[in-house]
């Protein structure tokens, strides 16, 4: 792959005490808001068929390093979330052996340690690789909780963009068997429309059928994933490459979304429906325009040709599975003594579509920021728009 321009590590548990991201190579200059990384949070935390968790949490970010008077100064930057709940998980998740635990600290770790393996988690998987008798110390990392910290990234990331005109959004398409079938005309309308909404479905009848959809697997103790659309705008031509198989756009991209915990599969463009069209119906015909530019009527590429962006509006989808942690018990092992048992339940979501659809925009605009960054260089926002040509 080649030399990553925006890059970050992060840091933190579900119920520890924060979630920290350090993020390297940022040029100095550009404008940086907390207000808008927490409003992306806020939409992450939001959504119909969330979980008690979502009552407790607030997540606000605090920007520890990096920005000055509000622009970034190119150094590394470094934000941190707090968890609310650490509270209640003091003694639980301390850092250090409690030497002398009193009955209750004894009470809330035996409490809060588990052997029983959830189905669909990485409980199993998870105990064999890092050698762990309890499953809490697998959970506490693999959870979905850590996304938070890659919204205030990605929120960085799309900041970054903004100064170049480079907007992006996401909408709900699926939840369980309710999909959307009417789509607004434009994506100023879809993005509009899903704004509005508390499951980010553009249309108010699919989304008056989804919420339903939710309470009825509520009712019954279930859970329902679904699939999400997102779209980035205002490309320019030329970001990723088809020299090596790791620096294909579209290959990056998938992997970003891919890896979001319950993403069980991802589309570019038509996707999935490329397999049913002729390519008289599939490719993407190409015209000149009055001032010579080039343009197309359709994006059956999802903005992407050859690893390489085209110009059109990039179109990610991501397919969700449903959230595997639910009240309806699933068989499975209890790894203490390898007998037969009911799996774990900690507290979870019915749904997390919107969440996950918030998540993979992130993600995306950290590739795009990355791709872009590569592609023009620059220490400073106005040598970035000098090479730009703005």
């Amino acid at each position: 792959m080649g030399m990553k321009k925006f890059r970050f590590l992060t840091s933190g548990e579900s119920h520890g005490k924060c979630l920290n991201a350090i993020i390297e190579g940022v040029p100095a200059g550009i404008r940086i808001k907390a207000a808008i990384i927490n409003s992306d949070l806020a939409r992450r935390q939001q959504g119909y068929g969330r979980g008690e968790r979502m009552k407790i949490e607030h997540d606000t970010v605090e920007i520890k390093s990096g920005i000055r008077q509000g622009k970034t100064t190119g150094a590394p930057i470094c934000l941190e979330i707090k968890n609310n709940d650490y509270a209640n998980w003091e003694d639980v998740m301390a850092v250090e052996k409690l030497e002398y635990p009193t009955e209750e600290a004894l009470r809330k770790l035996e409490e809060k340690s588990f052997t029983k393996v959830r189905p669909g988690h990485a409980d199993y998987a998870g105990s064999k690789k890092y050698n762990l008798a309890d499953l809490r110390d697998v959970l506490e990392r693999s959870s979905a909780r850590k996304t938070a910290i890659e919204v205030a990234v990605g929120s960085i990331a799309k900041q970054i963009l903004k100064e170049f005109g480079i907007l992006g959004f996401s909408h709900v398409i699926q939840i369980g068997n309710v999909k959307l079938d009417f789509y607004p005309k434009t994506y100023t309308l879809i993005k509009e429309k899903a704004e509005q909404s508390n499951v980010m479905c553009a249309d108010d009848l699919t989304a008056d059928r989804m919420r339903k959809a939710i309470d009825d697997a509520a009712q019954e103790g279930d859970t329902l994933g679904g699939k999400f659309e997102v779209i980035f705008g205002n490309i320019p031509v030329g970001l990723g490459s088809y020299v090596h198989w790791d620096m294909a756009l579209d290959g990056r991209l998938a992997q970003a979304v891919m890896s979001i915990p319950a993403v069980k599969a991802v589309e570019i463009g038509a996707g999935v429906d490329s397999a049913s069209l002729p390519g008289s119906k599939m490719h993407d015909e190409i015209f000149v325009a009055r001032d010579k530019s080039i343009y197309r009527n359709t994006n059956n590429a999802g903005g992407i040709e050859g690893g390489i962006s085209n110009g059109e509006a990039i179109v990610i989808k991501g397919t969700m599975k449903p959230i595997p942690t639910m009240k309806k018990s699933l068989a499975t092992v209890d790894l203490k003594d390898m007998s037969p048992a009911n799996a774990h339940f900690e507290r979870s979501d019915v749904c997390a579509v919107p969440a996950c659809a918030i998540v993979a925009e992130a993600r995306a605009a950290i590739i795009i920021a990355d791709e872009l960054l590569s592609k023009i260089g620059g220490d400073s926002l106005t040598e970035m728009k000098a090479h730009y040509g703005i």
